[in-house]
């Protein structure tokens, strides 16, 4: 598997926190959702689950499933 995007998306400040590097925490403007972890591993931290949208993108290569 091959993390392409590591992004979020607030549904209540409508900010896109997107994570570039390892360790690289983003948080979107009103605090509800934290992405981590760049292209190496994804990680978040959410308040409220209602209220945001997983924007990442993966790339599956043979043999992974």
């Amino acid at each position: 598997m091959k993390i392409l995007r590591n992004m979020a998306f607030c549904l209540k400040c409508k900010c896109a926190p997107e994570s570039e590097t390892v360790h690289d925490l983003q948080t979107c403007d009103c605090g509800n959702v934290s992405v981590d972890g760049g292209k190496e591993y994804i990680k978040r931290s959410v308040k409220n689950f209602k209220k945001y949208v997983d924007l990442s993108k993966i790339k599956f290569e043979k043999g992974d499933i």
